[in-house]
């Protein structure tokens, strides 16, 4: 399901009026989307669907931003790098179980590439150069990760924070990690859409609906929704 995209703009203009726009500049300054150049390796076109999974800090935003994303099909929260037994959020949040939260994307190669995808990842879904947090939140669980599913898009991966670091496109390094994905376990009911369901949510109206907005911008050919 898509969320609606007017609605978080809508959200974030109400926060706008209630704590005044100078109290919210902060907010939009730092989740400032940093344009970025095409990446120079890309994951061959398959046929059928693929899947994709990144960690970028609390699942919910992450998700909003892919599920606006064409050629995307479907996203779903959840957790990776630990364990089955430990897949479940009251354990993940110690930040002792090896989990990230993450978001599994399954998308149409045909309508977009895993190299377009990184490329939002990297702008506008998170922050990779920061370590083990993500805004408001830290710990190991909110890092930043990706976790590739075959050989092509570790190379992808590898090769697209190779060039954005030697083209010094963040003020800082990335510190994004590059992992085997050796299982991905679902999320609880009440974490998937959570941002589409709870658009009036202060943390998502101040932490989420700011990436949606910026995706529109730094992406028009790409975002779909409303």
């Amino acid at each position: 399901m898509k969320i609606d995209g007017s609605k978080l703009i809508a959200s974030l203009l109400a926060l706008a009026v209630g704590v005044g726009f100078s109290a919210l500049a902060p907010v939009l300054a730092s989740s400032k989307p940093v344009p970025l150049p095409n990446p120079k390796v890309d994951a061959p076109a398959a046929k059928g669907d693929q899947v994709a999974i990144f960690a970028g800090g609390c699942f919910w935003g992450v998700e909003a931003v892919f599920e606006h994303v064409k050629g995307v099909k479907q996203v779903s929260s959840g957790y990776a790098g630990g364990s089955a037994v430990s897949a479940k959020y009251p354990m993940v949040s110690s930040g002792m179980t090896g989990h990230a939260e993450a978001v599994k994307v399954i998308y149409d190669p045909s309508k977009v590439s895993y190299g377009q995808l990184l490329k939002v990842f990297f702008s506008v879904a998170h922050d990779p150069t920061q370590l083990n947090r993500q805004g408001p939140d830290t710990g190991t669980q909110y890092r930043s990760e990706i976790f590739y599913n075959n050989d092509s898009q570790k190379r992808a991966a590898t090769a697209c924070i190779a060039q954005l670091n030697a083209a010094k496109v963040f003020a800082k390094p990335i510190v994004t990690k590059v992992g085997p994905l050796k299982a991905y376990y679902p999320a609880e009911a009440y974490h998937q859409d959570y941002a589409r369901l709870n658009p009036n949510d202060a943390y998502i109206v101040r932490n989420d609906a700011p990436k949606v907005v910026h995706l529109k911008q730094l992406f028009p050919t790409l975002y779909t929704g409303g």
